[in-house]
C-alpha cells in the first residue's frame, strides 16, 4: 500500500566545492589542507617523532617544502578524481529516466476529455478485485438508455482536484462506485483520492454526485470508503442527487447493485427532466481484429504489463509486473483426512523484494485448461487464433479488456475469469445468442429486476455455483461469438495470501499456508479453486525445469508492536496461522539478538490434533525454547462437545484480561471473518464485562479504543 520512493541522486550528492562556497579564499584553501593533514596525521606523527628520525630535525625549510608540495599534491589528485570520475557518472540516470516515460502525454483532465468526446457522466471505481470497476463500466454503458453519454473513470489517472469544473459540463453527474478494503481502507487506486478529500477543502458547490458502495458486512468497517465519500462530497458542498447505496458481498451483492441502480436512473431521469430511449440493445464496446501473420514476438502469452516482461525480469515488481518466483517447497501440512493444507516456499532472491512480518502476498493464478478447452470446443473456435479486442471509443486510457494481441487461449487460461459464476450483465448481453426463445426468456429474466427474476437467478446460478461453461452446457442453444464472451467477462483477479514467514529469518523466501478449495455443487459438479489447485500443482524443480509463480507484495497494516517487549496474544484456527507462523519466527529472532521480548500467546484451532494440526513441530519447538510464551490449542471435533479458540480465551480469562488490561499486549485475529472474527470479540465483550465490571456497551467501547490505538488487529476473510 504504501510506496518507498528513493531519493534521487541529485538531492544526495553534494558537491566538496559547493561545502566551501561562499568561504575566503585563504579560509577555503586552509580547509581543505586542514582536511588532508586530518588523514595524514600517523604519517605526520611518525615523521616528526625526535627518537625515529632525529636528521630531519637540523632541516626544518626542506622538511616543510616538502610536505606541503606533498598536501598540494594530494590535493589536486583528489579533485581531479572527483570532478573527473564521481561526477561524471551522476546525473546521467535521471535524465534517461525521464525520456523513457510513456506516461507524460497521457491526459490528466477528465473535464478536457469529457467535453472532447461530448460525455456528461463520470463513473470514478476504487477497486481491489476488478468488481467496483465493473460495475461502474456498466454504469456507464448504461448512459445510452436514457439520451446521456458516460465514461468509467480510474482516480488514479485522473487530477481529481478538478471535480469542481464539473459545473461547466450540463446536466452532468459523478458517480462513484467505491469497494472498502481491508480494515476500512480505500482501495490500493483511491488512496491518493482519499488523501486529498481528506486534508482539503475544495469548494464542490453545483456538483451533482451519488455513491455506490461495496463491502462486506462481516467487516468491522462495513464499507466505510463509501459511507465516507459520500458524506465528505457532501460537506464539501456537493449535491447528492441519489441515496447512497450499499452493496455487501456477504450477501448477494450483484442483486444490491441491480435494485439500487433500477433506481438510480429513474431518479437521474426526473432530476434532468430526461426519459429513457427506450433502447436495451447490445452496445459493443470493443471490435475484434483478427491477426493473421503477426511476428509471435508481438504477442502476449500471459504478461500483464509489459510484453516479454516473464522473459526479461525487470525490478521493481509490482500488480503490473509480477516477479516469477520458483517454488522451493511445496508440501503437505495434514497427516490425515480429505482436505489438502498445503505450505509453499517462494525463491524472492535477487528480486530485491522486500517484506514485513504481516504483508499479504499476490499470486497471478492460471485457470484450468480442461475448462478453457471444453469452451473453446462448444463454441467450435480455434483458441490459438491471434486478435485483438480494441475500444471503439478511441479517446477512452483502456484500449483493450486485457492485453492484446493475444490468442483467445491466452485469454481464456491468463486473463479471464471463467469459473465465478458470471453477473447478470453478462446473461443479459449473451441472452440474443441463444436460439431457443425459452432459453432467451430465462435468461433475460434472470438479468431483470423482478422478484421473480433475482430469485431464479439466486438459486439457478449462485446457489448451483454455475460458471459460464455449465451455463454454456446447460443452455445448449446459446453459443455466443467467443469474441463478445471475452469482451463481457471480468477479469481473473490476483490472489492474496498472509505470508507465513518472517523476513527477518527468512529474506530471501515467502512462505503460503492454504488449502486446497474443491467442493460438489448442487447440479454434481466438481468446482475446484483456481488458485490452491494451480499452486498444488507448483512442485520444485523437476527434471531442470523450475515452477515459477507470478507475485509481488502487498503491504498490510497488520504488524507486531513497535516495541518488541509489548505482549501479544495472537488468535488464528486454521490457515489463520499463517501470519503468526512470521510473527513467532520474528519474536524469536528478537529474542536471540537480545531483545526484550515480551509474552506471546499463541491460540490455535483445528478439527483433530492427529489429522490436521498445522506446524505441529515447529510451534511445540518455539514453545519449548520459551519463544512462545503459551500455545493454546483448541481440537473442535476431539470430543463429543466442539471447543473452538473463543472457548479457550474464556477459560483463561484472568491470563487474557491481565495481559490486555494491564500489561498493553497487542491482540492480533486472523481467518474467517464471518464466525470465528465475530465469535472471538464477543468473548473479549464478555471479559471485560465479568473481569472489567463494565456494562456490554461500555465493554464494546473498550474495544472499539483499543482497535483505534492498533492494539486490535484483524486480517481476516469471508
Amino acid at each position: 500500500m504504501h510506496e518507498h520512493r528513493a531519493t534521487p541522486p541529485s538531492a544526495e550528492w553534494i558537491s566538496p566545492a559547493s561545502m566551501t562556497e561562499g568561504l575566503p579564499r585563504r579560509v577555503q584553501r586552509l580547509s581543505v589542507l586542514e582536511c588532508a593533514a586530518a588523514l595524514l596525521v600517523p604519517m605526520a606523527d611518525t615523521q616528526a617523532d625526535p627518537a625515529a628520525q632525529p636528521e630531519l630535525m637540523d632541516e626544518d625549510e626542506p622538511f616543510f617544502s616538502n610536505l606541503d608540495l606533498f598536501l598540494f599534491s594530494l590535493i589536486a589528485g583528489l579533485i581531479v578524481y572527483w570532478l573527473i570520475f564521481r561526477k561524471k557518472a551522476e546525473p546521467i540516470p535521471e535524465f534517461k529516466k525521464l525520456e523513457s516515460t510513456p506516461q507524460t502525454t497521457r491526459e490528466t483532465s477528465f473535464i478536457d476529455k469529457m467535453k472532447k468526446t461530448g460525455k456528461n457522466i463520470v463513473v470514478f471505481y476504487g477497486s481491489q478485485t476488478g468488481t467496483a470497476e465493473e460495475f461502474a463500466n456498466r454504469l456507464a454503458k448504461d448512459a445510452h438508455r436514457y439520451g446521456m453519454k458516460g465514461m468509467s473513470a480510474d482516480p488514479e489517472e485522473y487530477d481529481l482536484s478538478e471535480l469542481s469544473r464539473l459545473t461547466e459540463i450540463e446536466n452532468s453527474i459523478a458517480i462513484f462506485c467505491m469497494a472498502t478494503y481491508g480494515e476500512g481502507d480505500p482501495t490500493d487506486n483511491a488512496q491518493d483520492f482519499y488523501d486529498w478529500l481528506h486534508e482539503g477543502d475544495a469548494d464542490f458547490s453545483g456538483v451533482k454526485y451519488t455513491v455506490f458502495a461495496l463491502g462486506n458486512k462481516t467487516y468491522e468497517h462495513y464499507n466505510a470508503m463509501g459511507k465516507y465519500v459520500d458524506q465528505r462530497l457532501a460537506e464539501l458542498g456537493a449535491q447528492r442527487i441519489f441515496d447512497l447505496g450499499m452493496g455487501d458481498d456477504d450477501g448477494n451483492l450483484e442483486e444490491d447493485f441491480v435494485s439500487w441502480r433500477e433506481q438510480f436512473w429513474p431518479a437521474v431521469c426526473e432530476h434532468f427532466g430526461v426519459e429513457a430511449t427506450g433502447e436495451e440493445s447490445s452496445i459493443r464496446q470493443y471490435e475484434l481484429k483478427v491477426h493473421s501473420d503477426l511476428n509471435m514476438n508481438k504477442i502476449y502469452t500471459g504478461e500483464l504489463g509489459r510484453l516479454k516482461s516473464f522473459e526479461n525480469q525487470k525490478p521493481p515488481f509490482d500488480s503490473k509486473n509480477p516477479f516469477l518466483a520458483p517454488v522451493t517447497v511445496n508440501r503437505k501440512l495434514n497427516k490425515a483426512g480429505d482436505r489438502h493444507l498445503m505450505h509453499l516456499e517462494l525463491d524472492i532472491t535477487g528480486s530485491k523484494i522486500r517484506y514485513e512480518s504481516g504483508d499479504h502476498v499476490a499470486v497471478y493464478p492460471i485457470n484450468d485448461s480442461v475448462i478453457v478447452n471444453r469452451i473453446g470446443d462448444l463454441l467450435g473456435v480455434d483458441l490459438d487464433t491471434v486478435i485483438s479486442l480494441n475500444n471503439l471509443d478511441e479517446e477512452s486510457n483502456k484500449k483493450h479488456p486485457f492485453p492484446c494481441p493475444t490468442t483467445y487461449r491466452t485469454a481464456l487460461t491468463h486473463y479471464l475469469d471463467i469459473t465465478n459464476p458470471p453477473r447478470t450483465n453478462v446473461l443479459y448481453e449473451l441472452a440474443q445468442y441463444a436460439t431457443e426463445p425459452k432459453d432467451q426468456e430465462n435468461m433475460r429474466k434472470m438479468a431483470s429486476s423482478s422478484a421473480e427474476g433475482k430469485a431464479l437467478y439466486q438459486s439457478w446460478v449462485l446457489d448451483s455455483c454455475r460458471n459460464i461453461l455449465a451455463i454454456l452446457e446447460d443452455f445448449p442453444s446459446l453459443r455466443p461469438p467467443i469474441d463478445h464472451l471475452c469482451e463481457l467477462l471480468p477479469r481473473l483477479q490476483a490472489r492474496y495470501y498472509s505470508i507465513a514467514s518472517s523476513s527477518k529469518v527468512h529474506p530471501n523466501s515467502i512462505h503460503i499456508c492454504a488449502v486446497v478449495v474443491e467442493y460438489k455443487t448442487k447440479t454434481g459438479r466438481v468446482n475446484k479453486g483456481v488458485a490452491t489447485n494451480w499452486l498444488k500443482n507448483k512442485m520444485p524443480a523437476d527434471n531442470g525445469h523450475k515452477a515459477t509463480v507470478p507475485m509481488y507484495i502487498r503491504k498490510s497494516q497488520f504488524r507486531l508492536p513497535f516495541k518488541s517487549s509489548n505482549p501479544v496474544i495472537m488468535i488464528g484456527p486454521g490457515t489463520g496461522i499463517a501470519p503468526f507462523m512470521g510473527f513467532v519466527q520474528e519474536r524469536g529472532w528478537l529474542k536471540e539478538q537480545g531483545k526484550d521480548v515480551g509474552e506471546t500467546v499463541l491460540y490455535y484451532g483445528c478439527r483433530y490434533k492427529n489429522e490436521d494440526f498445522l506446524y505441529q513441530e515447529e510451534l511445540e519447538e518455539f514453545e519449548k525454547t520459551g519463544v512462545l510464551t503459551a500455545l493454546n490449542v483448541a481440537f473442535s471435533r476431539d470430543q463429543a462437545e466442539k471447543v473452538y479458540v473463543q472457548h479457550l480465551l474464556k477459560k483463561n480469562k484472568e491470563a487474557v484480561w491481565r495481559l490486555v488490561h494491564t500489561d498493553n499486549a497487542h491482540i492480533y485475529i486472523c481467518g474467517d471473518a464471518r464466525y470465528m472474527a465475530r465469535d472471538v470479540q464477543n468473548a473479549f465483550y464478555e471479559i471485560a464485562e465479568e473481569l472489567g465490571g463494565m456494562s456490554r456497551a461500555q465493554a464494546v467501547d473498550y474495544i472499539k479504543k483499543l482497535m483505534t490505538k492498533g492494539r486490535y488487529s484483524q486480517d481476516v476473510w469471508s
